[in-house]
């Protein structure tokens, strides 16, 4: 039987407490632009924030409902880094990020695969902002 030929990771959730405060984090600490807000009526709302390079998947803001969902926010995975956020210049985008509010969890790190620091979002959530090792660096 032949394989699915999906084609790229589109969007991902991260469950929220507020749509509105969760838009202006992302939009005004990361510089997310939103790419959709559309009501869906009995207080729902499609938010989807993206950068504005349109690379990558984009991240559904998707308030939560009931205990269980409320449960998770803030800690979608457990207490480990489940989102990634690469750059072409780690220095420029993490002082930015800094000045902009961004509370980092550590201090930056140089590893195999690239310069590394986590942060976390308004919830908690945990990101990495990472500058990959060039791929002629790694033919060493």
């Amino acid at each position: 039987m032949e394989r699915p030929k999906l084609g790229r990771l589109a969007t991902v959730a991260i469950v929220v407490g507020d749509y509105d405060e969760a838009v202006a984090w992302y939009r005004d600490r990361l510089g997310l632009d939103v790419v959709e807000d559309t009501d869906m009526g009995e207080g729902k709302r499609w938010v989807v924030v993206a950068p504005s390079s349109g690379a990558g998947a984009r991240i559904l803001l998707a308030k939560a409902s009931g205990e269980a969902q409320q449960s998770r926010i803030g800690n979608q995975t457990g207490g480990r880094v489940g989102f990634f956020f690469e750059t072409d210049d780690f220095a420029r985008d993490h002082a930015r990020m800094i000045a902009q509010g961004v509370v980092f969890k550590e201090e930056p790190r140089h590893e195999p695969y690239g310069t590394v620091a986590v942060f976390a979002d308004l919830y908690g959530n945990l990101f990495d902002l990472i500058e990959p090792r060039k791929a002629a660096a790694t033919k060493e």
